[in-house]
């Protein structure tokens, strides 16, 4: 299975920006469909971007949709989330998370991914 470690996780003002990356380790992750989950206190994981191995279809959860970017460079093993026009309602503690996967499909669902990474903290302030 692949390692994750995200990073790029911190305080920023509403309207601002952040580039959270998730680099991986282990294994390349060409062969391995991506995700972005996030949880805030109190609340279920869910679903923010997916992305197939490929990069060519990717998938936006309706409350980021036009906000986060979810791209990848297999060459350097990362995958990317880019959130712009951040709401307070975006904090959350961010994942990483990664499928083997044959389909060149992206996931929207947390049970179908099998390793994660350790999250990082993102925080927006009003």
């Amino acid at each position: 299975q692949a390692q994750l470690v995200e990073s790029g996780g911190g305080l920023v003002q509403a309207g601002g920006s952040l580039r959270l990356s998730c680099a991986a380790s282990g294994r390349t992750i060409s062969s391995y469909a991506m995700g972005w989950f996030r949880q805030a206190p109190g609340k279920e994981r869910e679903v923010v971007a997916a992305i197939s191995r490929s990069g060519g279809s990717t998938y936006a959860a309706d409350s980021v949709k036009g906000r986060f970017t979810i791209s990848r460079d297999n060459a350097k093993n990362t995958v990317y989330l880019q959130m712009n026009s951040l709401k307070p309602e975006d904090t959350a503690i961010y994942y990483c998370a990664a499928k083997w996967d044959y389909s060149g499909r992206y996931y929207t669902k947390k049970y179908e991914y099998s390793s994660w990474g350790q999250g990082t903290q993102v925080t927006v302030s009003s």
